[in-house]
């Protein structure tokens, strides 16, 4: 059984919407609309308990998963939502010991998810031309405890990236097309990248860009998705829902310097899409 400590992250949860997450050290004492919870109090004791506030609500005391962590980070940028970073893990195929690749650093969302499951043997290599992001996105990644597994790099990644035999690449830039040819050269034959765009243009010209540099297993999709409501007798969709965030493409790397013969994008049929 784990054993909070005053350096353990917490995630405090009364509900979806009202939930914190802090760190004993920092926040001996939580003050909230719910009364004050003593925070300290805690250490010491284990996740997964309950805890009253001075005015003798209960709060449930969690460990904090990896999404939870990310999305709390401080932004400067927008961030990409878990909806979205559990596919790209999935079909990044990223586990312990990958060497990722990724430009566009932002906030340090995603390079947080992608840390957390390449170590310990793996690293992410992760480029950003903005250096007040880049800062940001650092002391993110420390404050997570990932420092080891992350290199920054102050560059623009059209120039090229510095890593060869790459086993999987992300892209969050805004003109994602200028980097395809660097990406190609980065990764291995045959490894996974996604390209996360917001509009459709960007979308339609990355894919078309992805084609001519010989890339195959090309598809570009969004993810949707709405909580349900679950009472007994009354369980009925929200109201309000995660729509669009970010289009997603996906694509693998080959020798080819031209795009696979019968590549096209194809229908899925409607027996398979139920």
């Amino acid at each position: 059984m784990e054993t909070i400590t005053p350096e353990s992250y917490i995630l405090v949860y009364r509900d979806r919407r009202r939930k914190w997450i802090i760190r004993p050290k920092d926040t001996p004492k939580l003050h909230t609309h719910l009364g004050i919870l003593d925070v300290g109090a805690l250490v010491g004791g284990s996740y997964g308990r309950t805890a009253t506030t001075t005015l003798g609500d209960t709060l449930t005391i969690l460990k904090p998963t990896i999404e939870d962590l990310t999305m709390k980070l401080a932004r400067r940028t927008q961030v990409i939502y878990p909806k979205d970073l559990g596919l790209i893990a999935l079909k990044l195929g990223i586990h312990s010991g990958s060497r990722v690749v990724e430009t566009g650093t932002g906030s340090g969302s995603t390079t947080a998810m992608l840390a957390y499951l390449v170590q310990p043997g793996g690293m992410v290599y992760t480029y950003e031309i903005n250096p007040e992001f880049q800062e940001t996105a650092k002391k993110n990644i420390e404050k997570l405890g990932f420092g080891d597994y992350v290199k920054f790099v102050a560059g623009d990644a059209k120039n090229g990236f510095e890593e060869t035999e790459m086993d999987a690449g992300v892209l969050d830039v805004g003109d994602p097309w200028d980097v395809i040819p660097s990406m190609k050269k980065s990764l291995k034959p045959s490894a996974p990248m996604v390209a996360i765009t917001p509009t459709t243009n960007q979308a339609e010209r990355l894919v078309q860009k992805m084609k001519d540099e010989g890339f195959a297993a090309i598809e570009a999709l969004e993810i949707m998705m709405r909580h349900l409501e679950a009472r007994v007798g009354m369980t009925r969709p929200s109201n309000i829902m995660i729509g669009h965030t970010a289009y997603l493409v996906f694509g693998r790397t080959t020798a080819s310097e031209t795009p696979p013969a019968g590549d096209e994008p194809e229908e899925v049929p409607a027996e398979e899409a139920e």
